[in-house]
């Protein structure tokens, strides 16, 4: 077992040499036998335990367990002790979720701290059930390729190997470890697929493991594909214009009288560009709904906010800082002259009656409320009706500055229209020349 191993860890590029690696025991077999091949490898290891404290005795039968072991053979150990069911409790999730969330929160920390590896004893048998809990969630391929040797700074050094080699090489080296009572409970998905599933499978094939297994590797090497081939896609489709990113609606189209797997098509394309920025699928479903509606029809995820536009679907930061809305604010003051020439072709930029501001200005950003006096209109007009009468989208609205004066009087819908408030006149003298460089 242990020449498999060096070739696993080789082939999979999983160790480098002077690698700091933290492994995560649990003392069971899985995890002892994954310590002491490393150990016996000669590789600077370091243990970290978690007792979650759901057990009872028991969890703290583990924790004395792994001290002993780990003084015993010389080995930094640290522990962590949770207390899971409050977890739970306050975060209204299972304790499967919670022990979860706890354990790699703690093990990230660890590592990014003073390790360059974190080690996880999942093996191939934990692999075959992680493909049917992710079969029976509903996922897609990219669910159903299972866990990689490598992912970021985790390695999973025993893939390749079964429960039962694992347990087989520790009985032929006299490690010892510790039983999980609960690993026979099959109140959990997991035990449920390894109890009742697996021994099905096994009757009607003996070979089911290796060829399930099998499958896993092909879903993989498939995925990698996919997202390949989805990227080119999603870069031909897609206009990213600073923090704004956007595809046009046609891209999604459904034409009339197709099948449904190619709506589905269309659907998935949609998900598989909005969920790097946090959206789930139930949300893109809605958004794919919301294709045929009217536009203005508005998404969140923790970061981002999306737009059904007339004509594209725009995502952009639910926070925008003003400062990457534009450059800068160009100024030059100068006395007018005879054959001074009114700039009227380049909206972004405004000349200003220099005698008819109270400085200084400044530059926000759209209010409710919001009124000023475009040039060549008598009376007032809401911004707001200046925006949609312009047919601006969403995220125009809240990135197009607002240069206003001392008085927060609106002087310069920046890049369309100054205020007829100030504009030049027969009587002006000096003028205010104002660029602005998106």
């Amino acid at each position: 077992m242990l020449e498999q191993f060096r070739k696993y860890i080789a082939s999979n590029h999983l160790i480098n040499k002077g690698d700091r690696i933290l492994v995560a025991l649990s003392g069971g077999v899985d995890s002892m036998g994954l310590a002491e091949l490393l150990r016996r490898e000669g590789y600077d290891i370091t243990f970290a335990h978690c007792n979650f404290h759901l057990r009872g005795k028991e969890s703290d039968g583990d924790e004395q367990f792994v001290r002993e072991y780990a003084e015993r053979v010389g080995v930094k150990l640290f522990v962590k002790q949770f207390d899971t069911l409050q977890f739970v409790e306050n975060n209204k999730v299972s304790v499967e979720m919670a022990a979860r969330e706890l354990r790699y929160t703690w093990f990230d920390e660890l590592v990014n701290s003073d390790f360059d590896k974190l080690a996880l004893a999942h093996h191939a048998d934990d692999q075959i059930e992680t493909f049917f809990i992710n079969l029976l969630r509903g996922s897609g391929i990219k669910g159903l390729k299972a866990m990689q040797p490598r992912n970021g700074m985790y390695i999973r050094p025993l893939l390749w190997a079964s429960r039962e080699e694992i347990k087989k090489f520790a009985i032929e080296n006299g490690i010892q470890w510790r039983e999980d009572s609960t690993n026979s409970d099959t109140v959990y998905l997991r035990n449920k697929i390894r109890h009742d599933l697996m021994p099905v499978f096994d009757n009607i094939k003996s070979e089911s493991r290796e060829k399930i297994l099998e499958s896993v590797n092909n879903l993989a090497s498939e995925n990698q594909l996919y997202r390949e081939l989805l990227q080119e896609k999603i870069s031909q489709i897609e206009t990213v214009n600073g923090v704004l990113h956007s595809v046009n609606k046609r891209h999604f189209d459904r034409p009339q009288g197709v099948e449904k797997s190619s709506a589905n098509i269309k659907l998935q394309l949609l998900f598989e560009w909005i969920r790097s920025f946090g959206f789930s699928y139930s949300q893109c479903e809605s958004i794919f709904a919301a294709l045929d509606g009217d536009p203005g029809k508005e998404f969140y995820s923790n970061d981002y906010q999306l737009v059904v536009e007339k004509e594209t679907i725009e995502i952009f930061p639910k926070a925008i800082n003003a400062l990457n809305a534009f450059n800068a604010l160009k100024v030059e003051k100068f006395e007018k002259t005879p054959n001074f020439s009114l700039q009227t072709s380049n909206s972004n930029i405004a000349q200003l009656d220099y005698d008819t501001l109270k400085l200084p200005l400044k530059t926000r950003f759209w209010q409710q409320g919001d009124r000023f006096h475009p040039l060549g209109m008598h009376g007032t007009k809401l911004v707001s009706d200046f925006f949609n009468d312009n047919n601006f989208t969403t995220f125009q609205k809240k990135t197009t500055p607002i240069l206003v004066d001392a008085n927060d009087q609106i002087v310069w819908i920046v890049g369309h229209r100054i205020d007829d408030r100030f504009k030049i006149t027969e009587k002006t003298k000096t003028i205010y020349e104002i660029k602005c460089e998106k």
